[in-house]
């Protein structure tokens, strides 16, 4: 039986956050430069929006840019940053007819000026998409986002228009850049390192954790379905017990 049919399509997660690492790693194996690893990933993501289209998840957030990686070496930085220009160019119409929509978190105010501008155009023509939605985080930390987030909740009690003893974790995720976009079921990382590198620290409290040896740029559709279905093999309790599941 194929992968795919393996699939328990009443039981997709929603939405699958990845962390998108090993470009530079598969590029050195091969003797070739950072860059190409680069250009490669995102040959592995178009395959994964792609592939995540037509298993209809919901909302798809991939990890393209941290606010760590502004201290790479500049002229990666500058050729990152290029990159992102030349998908955005090549891949809007391709959204566009695959109804996908393309919204960003992260301290875009950062990036390029042609990069900003792209990203917003492309965040326009496709704001009215019902299908796909792919959240793209650029220039983003988590810790950057909750820090956020805490200043604007303090300015506002600052004006008065917010009781201190009102907030909790509810209204608090309001003010995160990921409001309106349910936390991710399912996140997986590749290239085998074990961590969550300041990736949607407050959103995956409860998310399933997929780590996997494949470098980014040979993750496609396959790697793709295997993440989901060990996904569907887990249970999933929120702190309940696996007996008061059975219960309901």
């Amino acid at each position: 039986m194929s992968l795919l049919k393996q699939i328990d399509t009443a039981r997709l997660p929603s939405h699958i956050a990845i962390i998108m690492d090993g470009n530079g790693r598969w590029a050195r194996q091969r003797g070739m430069d950072r860059i190409f690893g680069h250009q490669q990933g995102v040959k592995a993501l178009r395959e994964i929006i792609e592939a995540s289209a037509e298993l209809k998840i919901k909302f798809l957030t991939v990890y393209a840019f941290s606010t760590e990686n502004w201290g790479r070496p500049d002229e990666e930085v500058s050729a990152l940053m290029g990159i992102m220009v030349q998908s955005l160019n090549k891949e809007t119409d391709t959204l566009i007819k695959n109804n996908i929509r393309l919204t960003a978190i992260g301290d875009t105010e950062r990036l390029a000026s042609d990069v900003k501008e792209r990203l917003l155009e492309t965040i326009n023509v496709t704001s009215d998409a019902t299908g796909l939605n792919l959240v793209v985080a650029m220039s983003y930390s988590s810790r950057w986002e909750i820090t956020e987030a805490a200043k604007r909740i303090g300015a506002e009690i600052s004006r008065g228009s917010v009781d201190p003893g009102s907030v909790n974790e509810f209204n608090f995720e309001k003010y995160l850049t990921t409001h309106g976009v349910p936390a991710p079921e399912l996140m997986i990382r590749t290239s085998g390192e074990m961590r969550i590198s300041n990736f949607l620290l407050w959103q995956l409290a409860y998310t399933e954790l997929y780590f996997t040896e494949i470098l980014w740029p040979d993750f496609g559709k396959v790697e793709l379905y295997k993440a989901i279905i060990e996904f569907q093999k887990r249970e999933r309790r929120f702190g309940k017990t696996s007996e008061q599941l059975l219960d309901k």
